[in-house]
């Protein structure tokens, strides 16, 4: 699966790099077309000219060189992925926080392409909260990490923090271009966020909806191949490029959206947090402070999206919904599954510690129409948006 493709290797400060050369040569031998980018301190753990040579391409270190410019955005625009092997503790701090302070740091952010990382340093570096915050926070960007192993460690103590294998991480690569068509040209609906229901012009009635598991989902579609348009109410996350965005406000826009997108779809994800009362009549008008103790709103309820949705699929379609319990968690996502007609129900509960609104990880079980039920442990969204497509896909090919 490597054969043609596009590898743009960073090397950072670590002792780790020597291995960078055997991953050179790992990825040559499987056809790939790579090119090297080292930090100003990798050089003194591994010599350009062996990379050179190995790689039949020039190295990269400094942003200019004998008045020549390196052209970062050019690099960043050539790979089909950019593999930063080994990340040190400091690289991943910069990758965090946006720093821009050498040619890999320049590359990394002005690049289109998937950046995969692997990390190594020592087990208690590796550990600490900081770092472990730092991954998160670069898996929240759509980066990918590949495990760090166990095994012995520069210090001399034996613990987890080693760099994969170079020969793990050539399996690796190849497993991610391997799933990266498994989605090609289908058409995917998604859902995302919260609706926003006015009382009057300055106030209304919503959830901590943050949509950040409709928007992993629809990243991880899209790398798969997938046409994806993302019908999402009111957020301030990012959108990752390349993706249709139909911005809603209220339940009987995305209900509208919803009707219009669907009938081209083949599979739909509705994992927004829909309102299911709306203000019967909203005010016109700012509603002003009374003298009175109490003030009273007429609800009424919004039309049922996925429910109405599942009424009209038709076999060859897909639907998935989310249901978010507090309590007989699973009983209910199996209720909603069957009244909502529904292939396949993720269920999260607000009684699980880092799932529901707002958190960068969550835990998911799911249940399928076959009367399969599948767990998974705590992760990341990205993570979880992972399972979650796998699924549908095992699901469809079962």
């Amino acid at each position: 699966m490597l054969k043609g493709k596009k590898i743009l290797l960073g090397i950072s400060g670590s002792i780790a790099a020597y291995k960078s050369a055997i991953l050179v040569r790992l990825l040559i031998k499987a056809g790939a077309e790579v090119k090297v980018i080292l930090t100003p301190s990798a050089t003194q753990f591994v010599a350009p000219l062996t990379l050179s040579t190995l790689s039949k391409n020039d190295t990269y270190s400094e942003l200019s060189t004998d008045h020549t410019w390196s052209n970062h955005v050019m690099l960043g625009r050539w790979a089909d992925v950019m593999l930063i092997a080994p990340l040190s503790c400091n690289t991943l701090s910069k990758m965090a926080s946006g720093a821009c302070d050498n040619l890999l740091m320049a590359v990394y952010l002005s690049s289109v392409c998937k950046v995969v990382v692997a990390p190594a340093m020592d087990e208690d570096m590796w550990q600490h909260p900081s770092t472990q915050k730092n991954i998160n926070t670069i898996i929240s960007y759509g980066n990918e990490v590949i495990p760090v192993e166990s095994g012995e460690l520069a210090s001399g103590l034996i613990g987890h923090g080693r760099m994969a294998e170079p020969e793990n991480i050539v399996r690796w690569l190849n497993q991610y271009f391997e799933s990266n068509n498994d989605l090609l040209d289908k058409k995917i609906m998604i859902t995302a966020g919260p609706t926003y229901e006015k009382i009057d012009p300055v106030r209304f009635i919503g959830n901590y909806s943050s949509g950040k598991m409709g928007i992993a989902l629809a990243n991880e579609c899209k790398r798969r191949g997938a046409n994806v348009v993302l019908i999402c109410g009111p957020i301030t996350q990012q959108i990752p490029v390349g993706i249709e965005v139909i911005q809603v406000e209220s339940a009987d826009e995305m209900y509208e959206a919803c009707h219009r997108i669907f009938p081209l779809t083949d599979i739909a994800v509705f994992s927004a947090a829909v309102a299911d009362f709306k203000v019967k009549q909203a005010s016109k008008e700012k509603i002003k402070k009374t003298e009175s103790e109490s003030f009273v709103l007429e609800l009424e309820r919004n039309k049922d999206i996925l429910q109405s949705i599942g009424a009209i699929k038709k076999a060859d379609q897909i639907v998935v919904g989310f249901a978010l319990e507090t309590n007989n968690e699973a009983e209910h996502a199996k209720e909603k599954l069957k009244k909502k007609n529904a292939d396949l129900i993720v269920l999260n509960s607000l009684n699980d510690v880092g799932a529901g609104f707002g958190h960068d990880t969550n835990k998911i079980t799911i249940f399928d129409k076959k009367g399969n039920v599948h767990a998974f442990d705590q992760k990341s969204k990205v993570e979880v948006a992972k399972d979650i497509v796998n699924t549908i896909i095992n699901y469809t090919h079962v």
